[in-house]
């Protein structure tokens, strides 16, 4: 059975966070493949300014490319809006798929605001990554949320890269340098396509 996990997000832009993160389950988990989800839209972050679809999925196959355990999707951009990880879960369910959703240990509480958490908890296991330092997750709110779900998840320590997107959104429209803070080639994208410049 294939062990395939999966990462969700906007990835606007990708950065060296998602790939540690992504890898350290894959290693951790013994993972086959992290397919990585680029989100159309997310239904909690509406009116968000992003970048374009095409830009973001383009950045996380520059983001990705040297590593063969990482594979990247469009499943999720070439669905009408808005994002629900359960609906994505059931499309790439099968008898012949073990699914691992990674999910950071930041973000498990706003599970229960989610389309179908139990859903969520029934299709996949979660990979909770969480950073050295920071405060473990609640696993027992999961097991009040749907019975048994405590039992679905794992938590995996990743090393500390504390980057946020926004972050690095905010830091090139202040001509602030983002080298190391994500792949050249990616970076790179960015300077070619223009992108989060201030509006002129």
């Amino acid at each position: 059975m294939t062990r395939l996990g999966l990462l969700g997000g906007t990835f606007d832009p990708p950065h060296y966070g998602h790939l540690v993160a992504a890898q350290e389950v894959a290693w951790r988990l013994e993972l086959d493949q992290v397919l990585f989800l680029p989100a159309r839209q997310n239904p909690l972050k509406r009116g968000e300014p992003n970048s374009s679809a095409e830009d973001r999925c383009a950045m996380v196959r520059l983001a990705i490319e040297a590593n063969p355990v990482f594979g990247v999707s469009r499943l999720d951009l070439d669905r009408p809006p808005p994002s629900y990880t359960a609906d994505l879960l059931r499309a790439l369910e099968s008898p012949d798929r073990e699914l691992f959703f990674l999910v950071g240990a930041d973000i498990l509480p706003e599970l229960p605001r989610w389309r179908d958490p139990g859903g969520i908890l029934r299709l996949a296991h979660l990979a909770v990554v969480n950073r050295p330092g920071a405060p473990a997750p609640d696993l027992a709110r999961l097991q009040r949320l749907s019975p048994g779900a405590a039992l679905r998840a794992t938590l995996v320590e990743i090393p500390g890269v504390a980057i946020a997107a926004r972050e690095l959104r905010e830091r090139v429209r202040a001509g602030v340098p983002i080298r190391y803070l994500t792949p050249p080639a990616v970076e790179r994208y960015i300077v070619e396509r223009g992108l989060y410049q201030p509006p002129s």
